[in-house]
């Protein structure tokens, strides 16, 4: 609960030390998190970063990953993951909530909100998921505008561009727009939706800033590990929509046996225990603390 306790806060800006995290030695990995409750089990399990996925937030709203959501609604997640957590997050700006002028907007509201970095994508709306097919993208010249107007906005923000250029341009055209977007000022690349171990070496050899790596499942990409990346030149990787999908199947079950059984007695030993979730939230620290500020507080005489 350090968001209550200002003595506790981090004293750097969370872009700084995001941005320390990517140039230490090795790959920084970053599961998704959609909401406080798994951002802290994500903290809890030793992860120094997080990524907030728009396709996770819209889900988990029950709307579609096709760039409907707002500002404000992305920074109502990011304030909470950010207060729960302390952790530094890589937010998903998707195409970046309009053109230049509106990319500036969103990097201030999402610093402001506490994110660490963004990301944003040259597709045009309505996007999609970068391993969908039939993705418009938009004009190189006008991403690289949007690129650098991040740039020229924040403060302490990381830039990470993301290309989905691979399905109509391929890996060349991949490539040749990261490095454009890369002179506009981003500070890393995403590309999105290479297929195999070879693509993404290619691109790590020809592209010299730090690499995303976007292990999603049911996707393009062949599944392998972090250090998997690490060794073809990728200094981030991310699980992004992960932790929803195993909560999300795990809804299910519950609500079919609550269905079908008529109580969810058969799952109690798949289920966090109250006293577990007590502790991920520090429901006895909250409660200490509140006892703590009522006991010092002592009438002045006169």
């Amino acid at each position: 609960m350090t968001h209550l306790v200002a003595a506790n806060l981090p004293d750097e800006p969370a872009g700084l030390r995001f941005r320390k995290l990517v140039e230490r030695p090795g790959i920084l990995e970053m599961p998704g998190a959609y909401n406080g409750l798994s951002a802290l089990q994500a903290k809890a399990a030793g992860f120094e970063a997080l990524y907030l996925s728009g396709a996770a937030i819209s889900a988990s709203m029950g709307l579609p990953d096709l760039g409907i959501l707002t500002i404000d609604e992305v920074c109502f997640f990011v304030r909470q993951i950010t207060r729960a957590t302390q952790l530094p997050i890589l937010v998903d700006g998707d195409t970046g909530f309009g053109e230049a002028l509106n990319v500036m907007q969103m990097v201030r509201a999402f610093e402001e909100a506490g994110a660490a970095a963004v990301q944003i994508e040259d597709q045009l709306l309505p996007k999609k998921c970068g391993h969908l097919n039939d993705k418009k993208l938009a004009p190189a010249e006008d991403m690289a505008a949007k690129v650098a107007a991040a740039r020229k906005a924040r403060r302490h923000l990381y830039i990470v561009a993301r290309t989905d250029a691979m399905e109509r341009e391929g890996l060349d055209g991949a490539i040749a727009r990261a490095k454009l977007y890369v002179e506009a000022g981003a500070d890393a690349i995403f590309p999105e939706a290479l297929a195999n171990a070879d693509d993404f070496a290619r691109f790590a050899a020809e592209v010299k800033v730090p690499l995303l790596a976007n292990m999603t499942e049911f996707g393009r990409t062949r599944y392998m590990t972090s250090s998997e990346f690490a060794a073809l030149g990728y200094q981030m990787v991310i699980w992004p929509v992960s932790a929803l999908r195993v909560a999300g199947k795990a809804h299910e079950e519950l609500y079919r046996t609550l269905r079908d059984e008529g109580g969810a007695q058969s799952l109690l030993g798949r289920m966090q225990t109250r006293a577990q979730l007590y502790e991920t939230i520090g429901y006895h620290a909250y409660e200490e603390l509140d006892s703590s500020i009522v006991r010092s507080v002592v009438p002045t005489a006169g």
